[in-house]
């Protein structure tokens, strides 16, 4: 079952320019992509940023696999 990333992630025009972020913070989505693509782990980035749960950052992948599945590819010639 695919996790509903809405219940964690949102943009808000207000907040980080409006980028997604996980609610009530200001830790962005591509935060949390960028620090596991280096090799962080889930623990690392709660010890780091205590906001976050594993829920959080598994809403994070969910919503990363979301767009990226979604995404329009169009060819150049």
């Amino acid at each position: 079952m695919m996790m509903n990333y809405l219940n964690y992630i949102e943009s808000n025009s207000n907040v980080m320019l409006g980028k997604p972020v996980i609610k009530g913070t200001r830790i962005t989505v591509a935060l949390v992509l960028q620090r596991l693509s280096e090799g962080a782990s889930p623990q690392d980035l709660i010890k780091a940023y205590p906001a976050l749960t594993i829920e959080s950052i598994s809403a994070v992948l969910a919503y990363a696999s979301d767009a990226i599945g979604n995404e329009t590819i169009i060819a150049v010639a």
